[in-house]
């Protein structure tokens, strides 16, 4: 029979043994994992980009620059990468990635929960906000006279006729025999007179030229000078909300008065999603020209769409002519370098763009290109 002790002995000396022979094959397969993790591609990558200035943009020799590409630039520089660009449009940036046409893209590309479903993002290198540009409003006396004209006004004005028209008629009916002087003559003399009474009555100008005469005509003037009072403090408050209206609606002053104005924007943006979020419908457009140019039409009251790059846009003074960027930043986007999921040169992008963006320079550069926007 065989001794426990001495059995446990050399099951122990045996567990020992095999743990010593499988370590050292397992470290070997961590530091395989992790070369492979950290290995870069050996050839050269193909870089998406599209025009988005200040980020990105093609000069007249077809060199590439801006604030996205120079940084990666420097990037690349630092981490031995080699590289060429394409260009795409916006969904290139993102499904050309996914599905390996490019090996990343580069420019001014939103971080968003849709595209994180597709492709991976480094650490992002800005961070923005949404804008919205509007035409020029026109100054404060123009509007004023502009709103005279408008349909609330003057439903006011026939109303109030409407009502002076009916009071005179009484006053024609209840004088026109026995005020001839005042009330009498055609019909429609008479009933003009009675008209001009009601009016001077409820006004509390009183000019005496005309004046009722009989019981019946005294009783519907008693009751007109209090009626008019109710009449003339209504009226009042109609006249004030119809030319403060037109002086209001239209005047954007952020997101909450997008609401049942036209807006447009680009499809497939981030911008798209955040009004979708917001439950504001939109007009597509093919890009910021198009759409600050239905803006300038009056085709739609507002364009959304990337700040700073709405900024870049009407910094040029051919743009920028009879349109407003309502001031603020709303929302918020982080621009990141899109990567394939599960990236081998994901992290030492991000150490090597991290070291790029904390650094004086790159402050210096942003704040040169685009202020304060």
């Amino acid at each position: 029979m065989t001794n426990t002790p001495t059995f446990c002995r050399r099951l122990a000396l045996l567990l020992i043994t095999l743990t010593a022979i499988a370590m050292p094959a397992m470290a070997q397969d961590g530091r395989l994992a992790a070369a492979r993790t950290e290995a870069a591609p050996t050839g050269e990558l193909t870089i998406a980009t599209r025009e988005a200035p200040p980020f990105a943009m093609k000069g007249s020799d077809g060199a590439w620059g801006g604030l996205a590409i120079n940084l990666w630039r420097q990037i690349a520089q630092d981490t031995g990468i080699r590289y060429h660009f394409e260009q795409t449009d916006l969904d290139g940036m993102v499904q050309g990635v996914a599905d390996g046409r490019y090996d990343a893209s580069v420019g001014a590309l939103t971080v968003t929960p849709g595209r994180e479903q597709v492709v991976d993002f480094t650490h992002p290198y800005y961070t923005t906000g949404f804008g919205i540009v509007t035409g020029e409003t026109p100054s404060s006396w123009l509007l004023l006279v502009r709103n005279f004209f408008t349909w609330s006004f003057l439903s006011a004005v026939l109303l109030l006729a409407g009502v002076l028209l009916v009071v005179g008629f009484l006053f024609w009916l209840a004088e026109r025999r026995h005020n001839r002087d005042e009330f009498g003559g055609k019909p429609l003399d008479g009933i003009g007179s009675g008209f001009w009474f009601s009016a001077v009555t409820m006004t509390t100008v009183g000019y005496g030229d005309k004046a009722p005469r009989t019981l019946a005509g005294r009783i519907i003037a008693l009751v007109w000078m209090f009626a008019a009072i109710i009449i003339i403090s209504t009226f009042t408050g109609l006249i004030a909300s119809s030319l403060t209206e037109g002086r209001l609606s239209g005047k954007i002053t952020g997101p909450d008065d997008l609401a049942g104005v036209a807006v447009g924007t680009v499809p497939g943006s981030a911008a798209e999603e955040w009004l979708n979020d917001r439950g504001v419908g939109f007009r597509p457009f093919n890009g910021i020209d198009e759409g600050l140019k239905a803006v300038r039409s009056g085709n739609i009251s507002a364009f959304v769409y990337d700040r700073p790059l709405l900024v870049s846009k009407l910094k040029q003074g051919d743009t920028a002519n009879d349109l407003r960027l309502v001031p603020a930043t709303f929302g918020r986007q982080d621009y990141a370098f899109a990567l394939p999921q599960h990236s081998a040169i994901r992290e030492k992008l991000n150490r090597a763009l991290l070291a790029r963006i904390e650094s004086r320079a790159w402050a210096s550069n942003v704040r040169q290109v685009l202020g304060r926007e």
